[in-house]
């Protein structure tokens, strides 16, 4: 899945060029390549589709030249989640009723992909015999509000998977806290697998309508008139995701907690935690940044400008060539509230 725009990674990530397109933390390899090689080792390409909004698809191809074009799914209007999945689970039960399948975000960070690989390797053979949704638990490891939270059962339902009991997506910091004090939740990590017709089952039962919206259409995706009926489907769609469409609602909802490190990289302050950092834990971008008794910071910078940053504590501090964000590290989730400020005053220019 990777037609999001990346807001709250403003203003590296712009509305024309998102984050999943760009290398945030300076390795050599933007976040969708980074999947794409991840899932190549579990799944033969062919079997790989990415599904984006149509005005990214020819940086998609650009980036991923080994998927057949056929594989590359634009979306008309991004409306979340559930439409996304809807979408690719009637393409793909018409192609095999019994397909198995393994739905992600194009901007999850993995290092370790062999014990991701032994993970969904689980999750296949389970949901293979067992009518269920799996998702991937994360330890938190602190209170964020961006992220869905899950209180599964102690007893395993087969070794190393869990029932779930609760599924609350993005709680607000107060109730994040608890959870965390708990010790009893684990972050969703939004990698999801199921039978297909399992999950169309879901969506059937806990949103009719959306479903009903892609049945009647359903003869013709794969056909020369699937963009045809995408046009028609994607307007009357609500914007929903899996989560609230189904997740929180489903009673056979199972989890693995994960044995890998995970980051969604929804924002700098988990680009920060991702990144090497110097000995007074700033974070770096950049080849002419000099630090000068700033702590814990996350810097990004053109690598032709110089930037000098003295004094600051647990900043984030982004210079583009047309904009300068500098931002408390503890209000990121706010950077997305000052996007829709700009663009209210100031309108599409800077975004």
């Amino acid at each position: 899945m990777a037609g999001g725009i990346g807001s709250r990674f403003w203003p590296v990530s712009r509305a024309g060029f998102p984050k999943q397109f760009l290398d945030i933390l300076g390795i050599g390899k933007t976040l969708i390549q980074q999947t794409f090689e991840r899932y190549a080792r579990l799944v033969p390409v062919e079997n790989i589709y990415i599904i984006t909004s149509a005005e990214y698809v020819p940086v998609v191809k650009q980036q991923i030249p080994d998927i057949p074009g056929q594989n590359i799914l634009s979306e008309p209007s991004r409306k979340n989640t559930a439409p996304c999945i809807a979408y690719i689970s009637f393409k793909l039960i018409q192609k095999d009723p019994e397909a198995l399948m393994i739905a992600a975000p194009a901007d999850n960070l993995i290092p370790e992909t062999d014990e991701f690989i032994k993970t969904a390797r689980k999750a296949f053979d389970f949901v293979s015999h067992v009518n269920a949704l799996v998702t991937i638990g994360v330890k938190p490891t602190y209170p964020n509000t961006g992220y869905g939270y899950i209180q599964h059962d102690t007893l395993e339902a087969a070794p190393g998977i869990y029932k779930v009991k609760t599924f609350t997506e993005k709680p607000n910091e107060e109730l994040a806290k608890t959870f965390i004090a708990s010790g009893d939740f684990l972050w969703n990590a939004g990698i999801f697998t199921w039978k297909v017709k399992n999950i169309l089952s879901a969506l059937e039962k806990y949103e009719p309508d959306l479903y009903e919206l892609f049945y009647t259409e359903k003869e013709k995706f794969n056909t020369p008139h699937e963009h045809e009926a995408l046009q028609s489907i994607y307007p009357q769609c609500t914007n929903i995701s899996i989560d609230y469409a189904v997740m929180e609602k489903a009673d056979n909802v199972y989890l693995i907690p994960a044995s890998f490190s995970w980051s969604d990289l929804g924002t700098w302050n988990s680009a920060w935690e991702n990144k090497e950092k110097d000995y007074f834990g700033n974070a770096v971008v950049g080849k002419n940044v000099m630090i000068i008794d700033a702590v814990n910071c996350m810097v990004h910078a053109p690598d032709n400008k110089l930037v000098v940053l003295q004094g600051l504590n647990d900043f984030i501090v982004i210079d583009t060539k047309d904009v300068l964000l500098i931002c408390q590290k503890n209000k990121e989730q706010d950077i997305k509230d000052y996007v829709a400020e700009i663009k209210r005053t100031k309108g599409e220019k800077f975004l």
